[in-house]
């Protein structure tokens, strides 16, 4: 509310004390929510190889709100972002660097990849997030 606000104020982009994020409004969660519903076929694909701990023993989450944005895919206990580029990011290179540096700023680490790499290559691409956020286990 208003203290969280007001601490921004003071403290510009330094995140506010004992809050690891800025808080989510509620049109950001009923975006999340709505988007968690409708993921491209290479969010799917990613999202079977991540949830439910399958990712190394570590927990993701899909469609994750860090207002004033949504990042497709997020680890807490790595601080890693993962964002699942499609066409519809076409001409957004600038918009994606500006988020990027933001997310950096809250300590977080941030992988892209597109739907191509996804789709044509999801091995690689779940042991490159994988092996980032620590969590890789090679097959023996």
């Amino acid at each position: 509310g208003n203290t969280a606000r007001h601490l921004h104020e003071l403290l510009g982009d330094e995140l506010v004390p004992n809050r690891r994020f800025p808080p989510v409004s509620q049109l950001t969660r009923a975006r999340a929510s709505q988007l968690r519903k409708t993921m491209t076929q290479a969010e799917r694909i990613l999202w079977s190889v991540l949830s439910g701990r399958k990712g190394g023993g570590l927990k993701f989450r899909r469609q994750h709100a860090i207002e004033p944005y949504l990042v497709d895919f997020s680890c807490a206990e790595a601080k890693l972002v993962v964002e699942i580029d499609g066409e519809s990011h076409d001409g957004r290179q600038d918009d994606d660097r500006r988020r990027d540096e933001y997310l950096e700023k809250l300590g977080l680490r941030v992988m892209r990849f597109t739907n191509g790499d996804v789709l044509e290559n999801l091995d690689g691409v779940a042991e490159a997030i994988l092996r980032e956020a620590g969590g890789f286990r090679p097959h023996s």
